[in-house]
């Protein structure tokens, strides 16, 4: 068992409680395959009525999953090894998202990619002052994964459609604003959180309820107008388009920002929310996501914007396709059909 993940019960809880502090929590394989495990004993234990998802110490509550692994798997085995973990990291997102007991996620720190893919799933979410939240995947040519499509689809305002697209963080108020959060606590109150949820897991949401606090005015509410207006559209090139047409500094600078973003990656994340829209089974969602996954893993892109951003932060990714015209719907309708049928993701 690894020590990456602390698997242990406390009181009427099971507790799972991310240690891989150096790496900012981020998810391997081993991590995923150890919370999966602990989750299906609980899940038949009546002893337990409830699950605690947070960090045992350091920053971040979990900053992703683990880029070195899936490029050097894109790069030297073809993604076998990467379609492995996303393969079995995503029956952890379904696990969770489907279990039968109220699971509760300290989003206490980063929260990034596969963070959110652990945390959004439960049915109780806090955020703190510390709470920073994104899906910054279009920076690295991958794409907002993990139910990503399921979860961002579903938020009003095409909150959703801008956070996949330009990779925005949002903090603690941000989140309680637009429903990525359920409470919101200060960090100094979550201690005491877990030990009364601990001892009375029937009692979690007076719990969290009578420990929450009103979190500072959301700064992104100010903008939620503009991103209504600028990101109506499943065209990309229309977003670009009304963003470049207009001569606000908000536009400008948004615009600045896709246009550092990988845009293969920015069709993918459309078609995805406005597929994932449609879908009333979180499984068909990570079926489909896992169909996307397989391709764009070793599409060039992934391996170079890893390499540009994270391994050499040149910051110079070059992008191929290079513009989003270049991205033709004959390559999204590619990397969106279906696997070999002994290929497809399936759940636990």
């Amino acid at each position: 068992m690894t020590r990456d993940v602390l698997t242990h019960t406390h009181g009427a809880v099971g507790h799972l409680s991310l240690n891989r502090p150096k790496a900012l929590h981020a998810l391997t394989l081993e991590m995923c395959h150890a919370m999966s495990s602990a989750l299906c004993k609980w899940a038949n234990d009546d002893a337990v009525g409830a699950v605690i998802i947070d960090h045992a110490e350091g920053r971040g509550f979990c900053a992703g999953g683990d880029i070195a692994f899936l490029r050097n798997s894109a790069l030297h085995d073809g993604g076998v090894s990467g379609r492995k973990f996303f393969h079995d990291e995503y029956q952890l997102n379904h696990q969770l998202f489907t279990y039968s007991k109220p699971v509760v996620a300290f989003m206490d720190g980063i929260t990034m990619g596969g963070g959110v893919g652990i945390s959004q799933p439960a049915k109780f979410r806090i955020a703190t002052e510390n709470t920073r939240f994104a899906m910054p995947e279009t920076g690295i040519g991958l794409f907002p994964d993990v139910g990503g499509g399921w979860y961002l689809s579903r938020l009003g305002g095409r909150i959703g459609q801008f956070l996949a697209l330009t990779g925005a963080r949002l903090d603690g108020s941000e989140c309680l604003w637009a429903g990525l959060a359920t409470h919101y606590l200060p960090s100094e109150k979550l201690a005491e959180a877990k030990a009364r949820i601990s001892a009375d897991p029937s009692r979690i949401a007076g719990i969290l309820s009578e420990l929450s606090v009103t979190p500072p005015k959301p700064r992104i509410e100010e903008n939620a107008d503009r991103i209504v207006r600028f990101f109506a559209s499943d065209s990309y090139e229309e977003i670009l388009s009304r963003l470049e047409a207009d001569d606000s500094d908000w536009a400008q600078k948004e615009r600045d920002t896709l246009g550092t973003k990988s845009p293969q990656t920015c069709k993918v994340a459309l078609r995805q929310l406005a597929a994932s829209a449609q879908l009333t089974d979180f499984a068909d969602n990570m079926r489909m996501e896992y169909r996307i996954a397989s391709r764009v893993l070793v599409r060039p892109d992934f391996a170079e914007g890893v390499r540009a951003v994270i391994v050499e932060k040149t910051g110079d990714p070059a992008w191929n396709p290079a513009t989003p015209e270049g991205v033709t719907e004959e390559l999204l309708d590619a990397i969106f059909a279906p696997l070999p049928e002994n290929e497809e993701w399936t759940p636990l």
